[in-house]
């Protein structure tokens, strides 16, 4: 099939490598490459923290936090969480034997770790929808918050995240001008982000761009997703985004007409 033709792409690696060229946002795509033994002890020894992730895959499954630390005692140890579960390493080839052993089947992807910012001490992301309009113009229709599980590395909500308004997750750390700046370079590079890919794959309609906020408010392009869950939008308190939302996915055929009532 060509490029041409595709509405919904699953590999990870050809997303990013599509946006990775683009002036607008190739400064918030953190350094992603296709996971082996020397690429993971690469990234890890120059990053500190990794996140490894199945190339194809949805809702957070198959995804590692890996981390890189200084013994106590002098020397390294190395440990990863997947799930709700911790191993330890003293040796690089033993925490990789390790990963290898209880990865999902298929390719992985080792990705720089950002440290996200916290709300009540849980790390949190946001979901920045783009939907073509009327026009066939992107445009930026909603932005929310995902909270992670108390437990997990992962935000998803079919994972244990919590949907959240954005204001809610920032407010205990920046006043209002402040988050109206921060939701407007979200919303720009969201756009910017599905502009990009749109280039190399045309027929794309829909993009979910992921967006990880750093200690400086740095935005970073976690994923994106090109069948982005259209109802996740339900849980802001602002039900109008939510009608904006669903309004367009219908007009994209991506979910159904409603039924006028008669």
């Amino acid at each position: 099939m060509s490029r041409s033709a595709v509405k919904t792409i699953y590999s990870k690696w050809l997303k990013t490598k599509a946006i990775q060229h683009s002036a607008n946002v190739r400064a918030y795509v953190p350094d992603t490459r296709k996971m082996t033994a020397a690429t993971l002890r690469d990234m890890i020894s120059r990053y500190r923290m990794v996140y490894v992730k199945p190339n194809s895959g949805t809702f957070g499954k198959g995804v590692m936090r890996v981390e890189r630390r200084s013994a106590p005692s002098g020397g390294t140890t190395y440990r990863y969480q997947y799930g709700t579960k911790r191993r330890e390493f003293r040796d690089f080839a033993d925490l990789y034997a390790s990963i290898v052993r209880h990865k999902r089947k298929g390719t992985y992807l080792v990705q720089k770790g950002i440290s996200l910012l916290t709300y009540r001490g849980r790390r949190f992301d946001i979901r920045v929808m783009v939907q073509r309009n009327s026009k066939r113009a992107w445009e930026t229709t909603g932005i929310i918050g995902r909270l992670s599980h108390p437990a997990k590395i992962v935000t998803n909500y079919h994972n244990g995240g919590t949907p959240m308004s954005i204001r809610t997750l920032l407010k205990p750390k920046f006043g209002a001008r402040r988050i109206v700046a921060i939701e407007r370079k979200l919303a720009r590079v969201g756009k910017d982000s599905a502009i990009a890919l749109s280039r190399v794959y045309p027929r794309v309609d829909m993009v979910g761009t992921d967006i990880g906020l750093d200690a400086e408010c740095k935005p970073w392009i976690i994923e994106l997703n090109t069948s982005p869950d259209p109802y996740l939008f339900r849980f802001l308190p602002d039900r109008s985004t939510h009608r904006k939302v669903l309004r367009y996915a219908r007009a994209l055929g991506r979910i159904p007409v409603r039924k006028k009532k008669r």
